[in-house]
């Protein structure tokens, strides 16, 4: 791929004067170099600067897979070299206390307790637990918003055909223009048989945002178990689960957490853990039907793990604490919005609400089925921009991305129009 001069003069500029504070390997390291103002942009290249991925092809896909920063991903490495080393018992014991330090600063995080995580293996894990461990019966019934994930979708069905439930998917406006309307279609359709509501924070297929926490105050007072996918909301909006009101909750590390891959939470409030079956039972449980784990650990009950990884959860929290996760929510915030602007610019038809309310860091442009891959593989040959096809063009900026990458995009969507809606 040949680089315009506007690229080579950016590449230029970030591994010169920028190229110092990307060597950070250690958290001491990197509060020193991180300790300059959020609000400025100079702080946010250097940001950007703790990402190994080269200017040549950038990654806007926060929805489906993010880089780790080098502090994660040295420690994955650092603690995997040490297993490889030695794989004792004895030296692995260690690891007991490394995931339940990672356990508290996540939970801390999310404004729960530890003893209501449980560090799986991702989202979709943490939703069939969910799916899988309520109980339900013929008659009830499972509300769902038709643009969830298929793990807090289909998986849905599938139970359903075993136990006789009834499975409602509400659809919301394709286009909101306020909260109230979005609550207003999930509160009419919930009825006196619906036990479950099961929504996704924001949708992968349009960048929608839902009011979640005025949904759990409607699941709250009826009674109804509020089960929220957050695959797009850990490591980019600001917010706290007690306040949320959820019962259970989802993510994985993979994506906006920027992460170790194959590591996921699972938030349980701490009366609902009684009631939810645990779908897997391997060492460790305990010898007899009831578990020797207190709290929501009886859901981490997996097999052998990838130890390095869960404990990099811990150093990941690290990361966004010494970040800020409001900070965070408005950085995503700012670019998402320019980008937005800079699309709609050129001609693009946006699927995603412009306004921040309804909308998170996922950004998609209409763009006909039968153009998607060229258009996104187009982009990503010429432009060095790695989006997704996901409900059109999905585009999704984060942490790590400059407004130079948002012009960058603007303008590789303007030369490739021809191709959209």
């Amino acid at each position: 791929m040949t680089l315009d001069p506007t690229r080579r003069s950016f590449m230029s500029t970030l591994t010169g004067g920028l190229l110092a504070v990307g060597g950070a390997r250690t958290l001491d390291e990197l509060s020193t170099v991180l300790a300059a103002p959020a609000s400025d942009e100079d702080y946010w290249r250097m940001v950007r600067q703790q990402f190994a991925f080269t200017e040549q092809y950038v990654p806007f896909n926060a929805a489906n897979l993010c880089p780790a920063p080098r502090v994660v991903a040295e420690r994955v490495i650092e603690w995997t070299a040490d297993i490889e080393r030695d794989c004792s018992f004895n030296n692995r014991s260690k690891f007991r206390q490394l995931h339940e330090d990672a356990r508290s600063k996540i939970a801390a995080h999310l404004g729960v307790t530890a003893d209501e995580i449980a560090l799986v293996r991702n989202t979709s894990e943490a939703n069939n637990t969910v799916n899988g461990g309520l109980p339900l019966k013929s008659g009830d019934e499972v509300a769902l918003w038709d643009q969830n994930h298929p793990t807090n979708n289909v998986a849905w069905d599938v139970r359903a055909a075993r136990y006789g439930f009834t499975v409602k998917r509400i659809a919301t406006p394709v286009r909101p223009t306020d909260i109230d309307e979005l609550v207003g279609v999930f509160e009419k359709a919930l009825t006196p048989q619906t036990k479950v509501l099961a929504v996704t924070h924001v949708s992968n297929v349009s960048g929608i945002r839902l009011p979640v926490k005025e949904l759990g105050e409607i699941a709250r007072k009826r009674g109804i178990h509020y089960h929220l996918d957050g695959a797009q909301s850990l490591g980019v909006h600001h917010f706290s689960l007690r306040e949320i009101g959820c019962d259970t909750y989802s993510s994985s590390a993979h994506k906006w957490w920027v992460g170790p891959k194959e590591v996921g939470v699972l938030y349980v409030r701490a009366d609902r853990i009684p009631e939810i079956w645990p779908q897997v039972v391997a060492p460790g449980w305990g010898d007899t039907a009831r578990t020797v784990l207190k709290g929501a650990r009886k859901f981490e009950s997996l097999g052998q793990r990838d130890d390095a990884a869960v404990a990099a959860m811990g150093t990941t929290a690290d990361f966004h604490a010494m970040l800020g996760s409001a900070n965070v929510d408005a950085r995503v915030s700012a670019l998402a919005t320019e980008l937005k602007a800079g699309l709609k610019g050129v001609g693009a038809k946006l699927v995603t609400p412009e306004d921040p309310r309804l909308s998170g860091g996922v950004c998609i442009v209409a763009v006909p089925n039968d153009r998607r891959q060229k258009l996104l593989d187009t982009l990503y040959a010429k432009y060095g921009i790695a989006g997704s096809s996901s409900g059109g063009l999905r585009l999704c900026p984060h942490l790590y991305n400059t407004r130079e990458h948002v012009e960058r995009t603007v303008a590789g969507v303007k030369a490739l129009r021809d191709l959209l809606a």
